[in-house]
This record gives structure tokens, C-alpha cells and sequence, in this order.
């Protein structure tokens, strides 16, 4: 089994803002894999399927408790990290291209902080999703800098014309994960990682 955990903040606010590319990854996965409807349960909603065998989650408790939810359905599933692919903005990669990654730290994004501290180390998959840098960011990752508005800001215009092809490329690194192992797969697909231009 894989369980394959999209980070982001729940609630029609959020929908829409960069921060929220994980739970759009598992959105496209679940289509592309025609899963069943997603169900409310381990403070998030999931959906499972059964071929391959995929736990789909989008954890609901805010992205700075991700890993409590992501606690509950891996004790359920009995799920281990090296079974846990977690699907991530990323500020330090492009918009329109997407790294997979194993273990690491967790470049003060807030989501991955909670992973480490309630799940039990760093010894999972990740999928970061490029979001780029703000243009000129001020304040550093302050409250109220350019960076914090960029992360929670919704994608320009520009970046929602490719943004389905970022999301078609996210869901094809899950794919390979999947099909043959996450070393095999960062090989592959981080040497074609896509660029997308609008």
C-alpha cells in the first residue's frame, strides 16, 4: 500500500492559493484513477483504491496540524513511512516543474514540520510542487511578507492557464512512485520534470 497525503488548509478561503497545490495533486490523482468519493474520517477526508492499492488523503486540520490527521489514518492502514508519499507546495522549485524527494528537512514549510513531529521522522516521500518565489520578496517568511502573501495567495492568471498540466504532470510522479518504487521513480521523472509555460 501507498498512502499518498495532500497538503493544504481546508475551507472555500484557501481553495484557490498556491499553499493548496497538495490537495489539488490528490484531486487530479482521484479523477485520473476514477477513485470512489472522497469520506470524512482522521480529521480529514479520504478515499481509497484498490488497484493499484492507494489511500488518498487531504488532511482538514489546517496545514500546521497536517500530521495529526496523517498519525491517525497511518496507525488505521498500518501504514510506515517509507508507505507515505506527502505532495507539497515548494517555493525553492520553478512554477510549472515538480521534484520528487526522499526524507530531508522541511525548508520551514509548516505542513512538513507537523509531518516530522507526529509521524515519526523524515523517512517519507515528498512531491514539491514548484510555486516559485515571489518576485523581490520583502520581510523574509515573516507574517505579512511577500512571501507568506504569495504561498497564501491564489495563482495569477498566467500560472492557472498551466496549471492543469502541472497538476497532470504531479499526478503522473505519483504514478511512478507507484509503479516502480520511489528511487526508480525520482530518476525518471525528476530528469523530465516539466516546465510550463503559459
Amino acid at each position: 500500500m501507498l498512502m499518498v497525503v495532500g497538503l493544504g488548509n481546508p475551507g472555500p478561503k484557501y481553495e484557490k492559493n498556491r499553499h493548496n497545490v497538495g490537495f489539488m495533486v490528490v484531486d487530479r490523482l482521484a479523477e485520473r484513477l476514477k477513485a470512489p468519493p472522497f469520506r470524512e474520517k482522521f480529521a480529514g477526508v479520504f478515499t481509497r483504491v484498490a488497484s493499484p492499492d492507494l489511500v488518498l488523503l487531504k488532511p482538514l486540520t489546517f496545514m500546521n496540524l497536517s500530521g495529526e490527521s496523517v498519525q491517525q489514518a497511518m496507525k488505521f492502514f498500518k501504514v510506515s513511512l517509507p508507505e507515505l508519499l506527502v505532495i507539497h507546495d515548494e517555493l525553492d522549485v520553478p512554477f510549472g516543474e515538480s521534484r520528487l524527494k526522499l526524507g530531508g528537512g522541511t525548508a520551514g514549510h509548516n505542513g512538513l514540520k507537523s509531518m516530522l513531529h507526529h509521524c515519526g521522522g523524515d523517512g517519507f516521500a515528498r512531491l514539491r510542487v514548484g510555486i516559485g518565489r515571489p518576485p523581490n520578496p520583502r520581510g523574509g517568511d515573516k507574517p505579512g511578507s511577500d512571501v507568506v502573501g504569495h504561498v497564501l495567495g491564489d495563482f495569477s492568471s498566467l500560472e492557472r492557464a498551466g496549471l492543469g498540466n502541472v497538476l497532470d504532470h504531479a499526478a503522473l510522479g505519483v504514478e511512478m512512485v507507484v509503479a516502480k518504487g520511489i528511487a526508480q521513480a525520482m530518476n525518471g521523472f525528476n530528469a523530465r520534470s516539466l516546465k510550463t509555460r503559459g
